[in-house]
């Protein structure tokens, strides 16, 4: 299975994808350090490494769904034409696909979260309040089936619900 997180920097998906992992036994690919890695190894930032970072990702996860490994993809998917590079990534390799978003109801809340998270990724620079806002104003509206969390929930109540939405699909390793 293919589980593709999705929501705005800040809300709240790493850590659910961080604690799904650990609960499925199933690797967890984040768009985000690959992306700082590019930086680091000298692509100049003014490159699509977004784009390159989500490419990095795909390749990885096809490897590993090759495999018969189940994978959750971690990132903002806010684009169809990053949703559709996972719909024809499931495709190709004849595995389901689970979106899952979060959102964080609050906007104080998520934007004090944003502004205060310190992740453990070399050069990666935290987008700011205002570049998330933007994000939020051009969201492509969803024509997938998903399951949408709110991170003002608990996180464990948040992992419960998605293994439940992930039911029987997911393969225990």
């Amino acid at each position: 299975m293919l589980i593709a997180l999705s929501g705005l920097p800040g809300a709240g998906k790493s850590a659910l994808a961080g604690e799904l992992g650990r609960s499925l036994s199933i690797p967890v690919l984040s768009v985000d350090p690959v992306e700082a890695a590019l930086w680091r190894a000298g692509i100049d930032r003014s490159q699509p490494t977004g784009l390159a970072a989500y490419v990095v990702v795909e390749e990885i996860a096809a490897g590993l769904l090759s495999l018969g490994q189940s994978v959750v993809v971690d990132a903002v998917n806010d684009a169809v034409e990053a949703r559709e590079q996972w719909s024809a990534l499931a495709h190709r390799h004849q595995v389901e696909l689970r979106y899952i978003e979060v959102v964080c109801s609050d906007p104080a809340i998520h934007r004090r979260r944003l502004e205060g998270r310190r992740r453990d990724i070399p050069g990666f620079v935290e987008p700011t309040w205002e570049a998330v806002e933007a994000r939020r104003a051009n969201l492509a509206t969803w024509d997938e089936p998903r399951l949408v969390l709110d991170s003002l929930d608990s996180l464990t109540e948040n992992v419960a619900a998605a293994i439940a939405y992930l039911g029987e699909s997911v393969p225990q390793q």
